[in-house]
């Protein structure tokens, strides 16, 4: 069995398809390019796809991550470009690499957000983010299928900074863009709750709907407070041993050698 993991992007109006939305346009894809899919057992088989972390419906990604299971060997440069054929404008894979390390999930362990705050100022951004930062806990309350949950918005969050749109993206009215990034943590802290703990604790409130779109996600620097690539030990693995037809890393193992003379 070969796995191959791969990155994905959630672009344009597809930000608004739901996670289960994306897993039926995501088994379409496999089929019409003829991907050899392992499946479950049990009476009811389903293809060997692992998800990890997707991002709420509604927020655009640029770093959607998951894992497949092939019966088959697939040269994983050829697989993406099938892909990329079958999914939807909006749906694109970015990378893909043949798994050779565990772990996936574990390493997602931050990740980058831009927040679009149309009709806020920087200024009033930048007052805001320096308020939300200098407060030891910002409590937030958020709907969850067993009621309302208070849980503290403040201690996942590692960066928060504002800046001005970027020059190839002009604006007529005020404009704000809000970078965050996010720890992920139990219970999981979103984009929506730090602009809830932003309301709270500085009476921010943009008049229209942020747009909101995660830019990365991966290893943690605790020291540089940057976010790194989760496919890198992976692609580090097939540099370091490439794999053979079968998928098993590293060379063959040499024959054992029979003494002469031995029956």
């Amino acid at each position: 069995m070969q796995r191959i993991r791969l990155r994905y992007t959630k672009r344009g109006r597809l930000r608004f398809t739901s996670h289960r939305d994306f897993q039926r346009a995501f088994e379409r894809a496999l089929r019409r390019a003829e991907v050899p899919m392992a499946y479950s057992a049990g009476f009811t088989p389903h293809p060997k796809v692992s998800y990890a972390n997707a991002a709420p419906t509604g927020t655009g990604s640029e770093a959607e991550y998951l894992e497949i299971a092939l019966t088959e060997h697939r040269d994983p440069a050829k697989l993406k470009d099938l892909l990329d054929t079958s999914l939807p404008a909006g749906l694109d894979v970015t990378d893909i690499v043949e798994a050779r390390t565990s772990g996936l999930a574990d390493r997602l362990q931050a990740s980058v957000w831009e927040l679009r705050l149309d009709g806020v100022t920087v200024e009033d951004a930048e007052r805001a983010a320096a308020a939300f930062l200098a407060a030891e806990a910002v409590e937030v309350q958020r709907r969850t299928k067993n009621g309302m949950r208070s849980f503290d918005a403040r201690g996942a969050v590692a960066a928060l900074e504002a800046s001005r749109p970027s020059a190839d993206r002009p604006v007529d009215n005020p404009c704000a863009i809000l970078r965050l990034v996010v720890r992920h943590v139990t219970p999981a802290v979103r984009p929506d709750d730090v602009l809830s703990g932003l309301r709270a604790v500085a009476d921010l409130a943009p008049p229209v709907p942020v747009a909101v779109t995660r830019l990365a996600q991966g290893p943690f620097d605790e020291e540089s407070g940057t976010v790194t690539d989760p496919l890198a030990p992976d692609r580090e693995a097939v540099t370091a041993a490439p794999a053979d037809r079968s998928g098993a890393a590293g060379p063959p193992a040499a024959a054992a050698q029979v003494p002469e003379g031995s029956a």
